[in-house]
């Protein structure tokens, strides 16, 4: 029987790494490799898209035996290489809280959010299953932020890493961590690293190499499975 995942990408971009997987056959409902079959979902940035279009596609198709988001990131660790895989094992949703006098303080810190409210543990979510531990297998475990605008100052850089000490940054990972959660839908992230996240400079950047290494670790991944 065929193992069917759910691949799941912000933009077209992104979704190349699928693509162009050596072996990867395209099919009426998307892409066959090995023995899995493979629907593709993009969509679009940030997490107010991403919630849409899972939702909308998670309510209208049987569920998947597995749900794999994979993109780029912007890396806080100097021990990340560009162009290294990483997979997120614990993410959450840095910016959304309060601002007061004295600085930013979370829903949780505020009262009002339970940080161990499921799917939550101690304000993060975590990814832990099969999948995940297999994946480590050969990629390195990074705690992830989730953030509705993309980190470009020492201001905000500060205080991401004060208040979380995290390695990665995307804008739509957390999300995609709540909502399969909340399926109880199996999953798994795979970001490769394009850039350093330090004030905003594209000429750093390199999103074709990240996008290489990508489609090498998920083709193996998948294989895997």
């Amino acid at each position: 029987m065929a193992f069917k995942v759910l691949l799941i990408t912000a933009t077209d971009a992104e979704a190349e790494a699928l693509r162009k997987i050596p072996e990867i056959k395209p099919c009426m409902d998307g892409f066959l490799l090995g023995n899995n079959e493979i629907s593709l979902l993009i969509t679009g940035v940030g997490s107010m898209a991403t919630s849409w279009a899972m939702t909308k596609w998670l309510s209208s198709n049987p569920k998947p035996d597995l749900a794999v988001n994979i993109g780029i990131a912007g890396s806080y660790n100097m021990d990340i290489s560009t162009g290294e895989v990483v997979v997120p094992v614990s993410d959450c949703f840095a910016d959304a809280g309060i601002e007061t006098g004295n600085g930013f303080i979370t829903l949780e810190e505020a009262g009002l959010a339970d940080p161990d409210r499921f799917p939550f543990t101690k304000g993060r979510i975590i990814a832990e299953n099969k999948y995940t531990a297999l994946a480590l297998t050969f990629l390195k475990p990074v705690n992830a932020i989730t953030v509705n605008s993309a980190t470009g100052s020492d201001l905000t850089i500060d205080r991401l890493l004060k208040k979380y000490n995290p390695d990665i940054e995307t804008m739509e990972g957390a999300t995609f961590f709540y909502i399969c959660s909340g399926e109880k839908l199996p999953f798994l992230a795979l970001r490769s690293i394009s850039n350093r996240v330090e004030p905003r400079n594209k000429d750093k950047w390199n999103i074709p190499l990240a996008l290489f290494s990508l489609s090498e670790k998920l083709r193996e991944f998948l294989l895997m499975v």
